[in-house]
């Protein structure tokens, strides 16, 4: 047993290599910072990930930080969860920036919009007297669809409260690099007009089509819902699915809502419980 033990001076000459290495490195770190400034301006060998990673965010940070924010797009009170935020503003340049959600727990998918809802959003976001028009962000005790006032389980949606969106699958390119794409569309019909296929109802073109509309069973499981492809969607009249997404993507509608969480980050939920926060990837 005694050999497991060094003797002090057996520990003195075990450690004189670590002391000596680590002598040398701090001095190489002297030297490299005299010469190329502080880390944020250092070779980017010296640079940890996370300080790269930080670098990369500075812009984009807000759509992110939850603090960052409130500061750029309005604060939230405790007493109204929605306080003075501009949502819709809030949505479109997470859109815009072609920013990522971990949906589902490490699955890293792209937020766009549809030409029809960003273009609603943005006017909302300009119109000083549209607050009933913002996006409803729900606080942390609404973490499931069903726990928010006036539930139904319908295909309603109102842009607002409630949005029709896809889950979209083998996207080519899409950012997060997964392939993966959270698609937010504008409502124009819900189930109560859209009652047979040759129902003469207004859609948003990229958004769902009336079949999507009819069918709609988003507070069920996904394992036993009808998955779409690009085929399809175009016959049901869609084409611009596939114009968008490519030929090999696929889709699950769902519909959505917005809630905070404990830290006021904001949550992207689907009906059937699956949801994502913002997540900026790694570089």
């Amino acid at each position: 047993t005694t050999e497991c033990f060094p003797t002090p001076a057996q520990s003195t000459m075990t450690l004189r290599p670590l002391l000596y290495y680590c002598l040398t490195l701090s001095i190489e770190w002297a030297n490299a910072f005299s010469v190329a400034g502080p880390p944020s301006t250092a070779a980017p060998f010296l640079r940890s990930p996370s300080s790269r990673r930080h670098a990369v965010l500075d812009e984009t940070a807000p759509l992110y930080e939850p603090q960052l924010r409130n500061d750029t797009y309005g604060s939230i009170s405790s007493e109204n969860e929605n306080g003075t935020t501009n949502w819709a503003q809030y949505l479109v340049d997470l859109h815009d920036a072609k920013a990522t959600f971990d949906f589902c727990g490490g699955m890293m998918f792209q937020l766009s919009l549809t030409d029809d809802l960003r273009d609603h959003l943005v006017q909302v976001a300009a119109n000083d007297e549209s607050e009933q028009q913002q996006p409803e962000v729900f606080d942390a005790t609404k973490f499931r669809m069903h726990q928010i006032p006036d539930y139904q389980p319908t295909a309603h949606a109102d842009n607002c409260r409630v949005f029709h969106g896809r889950e979209v699958r083998r996207v080519p390119n899409a950012a997060g690099g997964m392939g993966m794409v959270l698609q937010l569309s504008k409502s124009y019909a819900t189930n109560e007009t859209a009652t047979t296929a040759a129902t003469k109802v207004q859609t948003d073109p990229q958004g769902w089509t009336v079949a999507e509309i009819q069918g709609y069973d988003g507070w069920n499981h996904d394992g036993g819902r009808v998955w779409r492809e690009g085929q399809r969607l175009t016959a049901e009249g869609c084409p611009s699915f596939v114009q968008q997404f490519g030929t090999d993507a696929f889709c699950l509608h769902h519909r959505f809502y917005l809630h905070l969480d404990s830290r006021g980050a904001m949550w992207l939920s689907a009906e059937d419980g699956c949801e994502g926060t913002p997540s900026a990837m790694s570089t």
